[in-house]
């Protein structure tokens, strides 16, 4: 789970202090939580990802798909993209 994410998705612009580095419900607990809504429980953003992490999945997949589909328009590869926009 991407714990800032989970946090973003239940909380939006959540105000809080501390590193979600590392995923974790131990760095979840020891949050500063300054935001005046209340912090999600750790079960509140383990379903929000059960959500959330398809949808992050699809959208990767369909960004990945434009970029095949636009670079074979162009008739270049993905080095030549990257070389012409350097």
């Amino acid at each position: 789970m991407d714990l800032s994410l989970a946090i973003e998705a239940l909380v939006p612009a959540a105000e809080y202090f501390g590193s979600t580095t590392k995923n974790t419900k131990e760095c979840f607990d020891e949050l500063n939580w300054l935001d005046a809504r209340l912090k999600p429980t750790w079960k509140q953003l383990q379903d929000a990802w059960v959500v959330l992490e398809p949808q992050l999945i699809a959208a990767e997949q369909a960004k990945a798909a434009q970029k095949a589909a636009l670079l074979e328009r162009l008739g270049i590869s993905e080095d030549e993209a990257r070389l012409l926009l350097s």
